[in-house]
Order: structure tokens, then C-alpha cells, then sequence
């Protein structure tokens, strides 16, 4: 798949660079039923989120039951985005779906809230987020090279978080820049089920979160940490193991 800028401003049509970029099809029909949709996307009020909960879910390759679009949602390539049920996509978020060829690369499962400005971006990765996940705002999660990021149910995603799986440029060669030499592959990022992430959180790639861990705000996770933990600190290491509180 070629990068924005390429795809934007090589050979082409201007309509079919649009297709390319933004639709993920060059049919007429998806492109009309697209443009429909987009024409909707910035209506205020009751009568925009009604229409966008009529014609929305059909843009999308699956789309559940009880799916709620708030204004000003940009989306791209749709045909490779799947909603589960009771969807809530918050105002001005981003839903970037590009990639040369899977065909779903952002999954999300059904109850998960995307607050207002966050951003899912697919460059030749894929994103999942399964059930009950809540992800507040102006939190960006962003898959690139093949290096999924793969968020586990009942997941906390406090607010201006960044987790990128596969975003770091090989630095070896001194000849050329670095944004010639191309992305390392990290192996992606994976939250596991029941994690909890404070506000200004960052995941790199390569890093898996046990299962019931919790990262405190401000934290970098440059590497791995186990179930049940509680990291802090840049980069963040393991301060604590959360334990079982007597019952009363």
C-alpha cells in the first residue's frame, strides 16, 4: 500500500487517487453511497445522529445492532471496518481502515465507547478491540507494517494515549534519512483482558500487558509486564502486584 502522500500525488485521476485513499473502492455505487454518508457525517442534533444510525451501518463491512455515530466522524476505507454491537464512535473521531489487503483491519467488539478525537489509523496493520473496552479522548492507537495492536475485553484507555505497534524507523544506515529506511517490524502491542491504562499513557511496540495490569498516567511501556501489575515512570517499570482484598 502506498503512503498518503504518494497515493495523493502520483499517477492518477483525481477521482480515483480520492477512491484510493478515502473509499477503498473504485465502484461508482460505493463511492455515491460513501459521499451520501460523508454529506451526513457533520448534521447536528437528533436529526443527524437519527439519519447517521439509518445510514451508517450500511458503509461498513459488519455493523451490530444499536450503533450510535456522533457529528463529525471521518472514516476511511470502510469496507474493511467491522462494528459489533452498541458501538458508541464519539464526536471528530478518526476511523482509518487503509491497508493493501486484509480484509477487516479494524475490528471492534460489541459495548465499546470511543469518546470524542480518537484516532484509529491502519497503515498495512490491523487494529482489534474487543468487548466492553472504553477508550476516552484523544487517544490514538495505530498499527503499521503488519504489527497488530490487539486490545482484550473489559479494557480502560485512559485519556491521551498513544499505543503504535510497528512505528519505529530502522536508524542503522547513516547515508540516507531515516524516513527512507522504513519501519522496524516490533511484533505489535497486546493488552490482555481487564487493563486499565491512566491518562497520557504510551505502549510501544512489541510490548504484551498481562491480564489485570494497570499502567499510572504519564507511563512509557517500553517492554512487557506481567498479570496483575502495576507499572509507573519513563520508561515504566513494575512498582506494584495488585492482590486480593480480604472480604469483609
Amino acid at each position: 500500500m502506498q503512503k498518503t502522500h504518494q497515493a495523493v500525488t502520483g499517477k492518477g485521476s483525481p477521482l480515483a487517487k480520492y477512491q484510493d485513499v478515502m473509499v477503498g473502492s473504485r465502484s461508482l455505487a460505493a463511492l455515491l453511497y460513501y459521499e451520501w454518508c460523508m454529506m451526513l457525517g457533520p448534521l447536528p442534533g437528533a436529526a443527524g445522529m437519527l439519519l447517521r444510525q439509518i445510514f451508517w451501518p450500511r458503509l461498513f463491512a459488519e455493523c451490530g445492532k444499536g450503533c450510535m455515530f456522533a457529528a463529525g466522524i471521518t472514516v476511511r476505507h470502510p469496507n474493511r471496518i467491522r462494528l459489533g454491537k452498541s458501538v458508541v464512535i464519539g464526536e471528530s473521531c478518526i476511523l482509518d481502515g487503509r491497508h493493501g489487503s486484509a480484509v477487516i483491519s479494524i475490528n471492534i467488539g460489541d459495548n465499546v465507547m470511543l469518546s470524542n478525537n480518537v484516532m484509529l489509523s491502519c497503515k498495512n496493520g490491523t487494529i482489534g478491540i474487543s468487548d466492553n473496552c472504553g477508550l476516552n479522548s484523544q487517544t490514538i492507537i495505530q498499527s503499521c507494517n503488519g504489527c497488530p495492536v490487539e486490545i482484550g475485553s473489559d479494557c480502560v484507555i485512559g485519556q491521551q494515549c498513544f499505543i503504535i505497534g510497528g512505528g519505529s524507523y530502522n536508524t542503522n544506515r547513516l547515508d540516507i534519512p531515516m524516513r527512507e529506511q522504513g519501519l522496524r517490524t516490533d511484533g505489535g502491542v497486546r493488552l490482555e483482558a481487564d487493563i486499565w491504562l491512566g491518562g497520557n499513557v504510551t505502549v510501544l511496540g512489541g510490548v504484551t500487558m498481562g491480564r489485570g495490569s494497570i499502567a499510572g498516567a504519564g507511563s512509557v511501556l517500553t517492554k512487557s509486564v506481567g498479570i496483575y501489575t502495576v507499572s509507573a515512570g519513563v520508561p515504566a517499570k513494575v512498582i506494584k502486584t495488585r492482590q486480593a482484598e480480604p472480604q469483609a
